[in-house]
């Protein structure tokens, strides 16, 4: 390699850089399949809730979300249901009133985004003459699995002070790009959740279907108002030693976005806020890491490069395509790696998510054709990527429109 110019040392740098990245990931991911012992608790005990509907013109979809947590298993008088109707100019307020939720109505043009809307709601709770343990946060076009909170609550009981359920799809068969997305979750859940919660590290707020002690808010603040809010929290409670914890049997379905372009949208905000976040709080996560000799916050920092990370991986590929083509081009850094270990890598990557669809037990007889499609959607988070760490200055809300009108009934 001595022959090497500047550009190629470079380029082959941050190619193995970010194969490292890569190795951690999976290394990490490993952990998903051990088994770990849980303490037991006495589930007898009750904690009460405050269960918090975050909702934007969601006439269509809020009085199911409703009807699937007035179903929960969960003492009736240990939990209330609550709607922020946010900037709502349609029926949403008026069918949440007659579902029997407890509705806030909250106008403001200025602080629009559900980051400021949960803010909002945060402070009429504390204000009100009864007092909760904790606050779950709901997406209105959610439907909530009956052992949902009973579930949460065991693992606030063992002492997690904030804790995420495991977020499934209730249109998982509407088109190919909601069998995508599903297959993304299926695969987020056993492989990073359930694997961060093995080791003690902390997992990753979804944006739903997560419970946060009223302590804890009343203590740091919630203050996470950009586009991403859950992974701006996230990141906020790292750095306060706070450990997001996992409830793999709290159960809570989520709409997917029905085609492409709806899709396009979303995950341009996502990528958006998590560059954002991204710029905020990694050079932090990172000095606490090696300052206090911890790893959650590295894992934490680390999470936050998964933009660049996919840019990279995607050049590589292309670069790889011209490798192909013309050898002598020396483009990817596999020119100085066995090919042997580069097949089994490759390999791996195939392989890895179809277990994960087997174990779950979320393996169908369209799983094949549905996992050829989820590459094409994997493939996509490139150019979004891209965009969106371009774009990541830009504050606007995008609000994904949700029409699935499907009960808790159809589901379970």
């Amino acid at each position: 390699m001595s022959d090497l110019s500047i550009v190629s040392i470079i380029n082959y740098s941050v190619q193995i850089a970010f194969l490292i990245l890569g190795a951690y990931y999976f290394i990490i991911s490993l952990f998903s399949f051990i088994p770990r012992k849980e303490a037991g608790v006495d589930d007898t005990k009750y904690r009460k809730y405050a269960l918090v509907i975050a909702a934007h013109n969601e006439q269509l979809v809020i009085e199911n979300a409703i009807d699937s947590l007035k179903k929960l298993d969960y003492p009736k008088e240990k939990y209330e249901i609550f709607v922020v109707a946010d900037n709502c100019t349609d029926r949403t307020a008026e069918i949440a009133g007659n579902a029997g939720a407890t509705v806030f109505k909250r106008t403001d043009n200025n602080a629009r985004g559900k980051g400021y809307a949960l803010e909002w709601m945060f402070e009429k709770l504390f204000e009100l003459d009864r007092k909760f343990d904790s606050i779950v946060v709901f997406d209105a076009d959610n439907i909530v699995d009956k052992s949902f909170l009973k579930n949460i609550n065991k693992q606030h009981l063992k002492g997690l002070r904030v804790v995420q359920g495991y977020i499934d799809s209730k249109n998982p068969n509407d088109s190919w790009i909601t069998y995508a997305y599903s297959i993304s979750f299926w695969s987020i859940n056993k492989l990073f959740q359930q694997s961060r919660a093995n080791l003690n590290l902390s997992c990753q707020l979804c944006g739903t279907g997560f419970s946060v002690d009223v302590d804890v808010l009343k203590k740091i603040g919630w203050g996470a108002t950009c586009l991403t809010e859950d992974m701006e929290f996230t990141m906020k409670l790292s750095l306060n030693d706070i450990r997001v914890g996992w409830a793999s049997d709290a159960i809570v379905y989520d709409e997917k976005p029905l085609t492409l372009s709806q899709s396009w949208k979303q995950r341009i905000r996502w990528m958006q806020g998590h560059a954002d976040v991204s710029c905020r709080f990694v050079k932090r996560l990172i000095k606490k890491a090696f300052a206090e000799k911890k790893l959650a916050p590295l894992d934490c920092a680390l999470y936050l490069l998964q933009p660049l990370r996919i840019i990279t991986m995607g050049a590589i590929t292309i670069m790889a395509w011209i490798q192909t083509a013309y050898p002598e081009s020396n483009l990817v850094i596999w020119g100085f790696i066995p090919q042997g270990i580069w097949n089994l890598v490759v390999l791996a990557q195939f392989a890895w998510t179809p277990l994960v669809l087997i174990v779950e037990r979320k393996a169908t007889k369209r799983t094949v054709w549905g996992y050829l499609t989820y590459i094409f959607y994997t493939l996509t988070w490139v150019p979004i990527a891209i965009v969106g760490i371009i774009n990541k200055d830009k504050k606007e809300w995008f609000h994904t429109q949700h029409t699935r009108k499907i009960s808790i009934n159809e589901i379970q």
